[in-house]
């Protein structure tokens, strides 16, 4: 029994390659050029958070000194009872019900309701500032401990320098996004976008909010409970 291969040529691999890349191509061209800027700015950031939470939890299963346990150290004291975790328990419910508040702000903005998407998007802000007051609270009070980022009167010399790289970046994060997403709302008060017909720019700002949000749960989950 005769089988025959068929071979393609040179030619026809390439324009077989030239046509792949020219249907994906296809594909981003209804994505909004900020939109995509963005996504591709979040990946990196991942890359990075990635990096940090991997090299703590190496860190922590590596290390030799016992470990400070996070729901002691963590703990505040209201009314004479010691409440573990509780400014962090705070500080994560007012993150993720920022998240709803932003949600609403992009379906209000796209419904071009300008006065709702400004108060929404302000309350966001409001929501990322007390966050960051909170963290402000706790570094106070480790700092007043002793713990600094090379050396811990608790455990691990490497907690400190594990908590405040982790803790500050995100910090960081939320701080600039409540920067930028306040520009983004009053810019919406004042009609910018109702002029150009177009209020992508408030998905964006709520996907970055979004992915700080989402890091965070990340942080809490490996940081503060394990």
């Amino acid at each position: 029994m005769n089988s025959s291969v068929q071979h393609d040529s040179p030619e026809q691999g390439l324009r077989g390659a030239v046509d792949d890349w020219s249907s994906d191509q296809d594909a981003f061209k209804k994505v909004p050029w900020g939109k995509a800027m963005m996504w591709i700015f979040l990946l990196s950031d991942t890359f990075i958070f990635t990096s940090f939470l991997t090299g703590y939890m190496t860190v922590r299963m590596s290390t030799t000194v016992d470990w400070p346990i996070p729901s002691e150290v963590f703990a505040l004291t209201v009314f004479g009872v010691h409440v573990p975790l509780l400014l962090i328990a705070l500080m994560t419910f007012i993150l993720i019900t920022s998240s709803g508040t932003m949600a609403m702000a992009v379906n209000y903005g796209y419904r071009r309701d300008r006065n709702k998407t400004f108060w929404l998007m302000m309350a966001t802000c409001f929501c990322g500032v007390c966050f960051v007051g909170m963290q402000a609270i706790e570094w106070t009070k480790l700092i007043e401990e002793g713990v600094r980022p090379w050396t811990n009167p608790m455990g691990a010399a490497q907690f400190g320098a594990s908590f405040f790289m982790i803790t500050g970046f995100h910090g960081l994060h939320v701080s600039i996004g409540v920067i930028y997403l306040a520009i983004v709302a009053f810019k919406v008060r004042r009609g910018d976008y109702e002029k150009k017909g177009n209020y992508e720019i408030v998905e964006i700002a709520g996907l970055y909010w979004h992915f700080v949000d989402l890091v965070w749960v990340f942080i809490f989950a490996l940081f503060y409970l394990w």
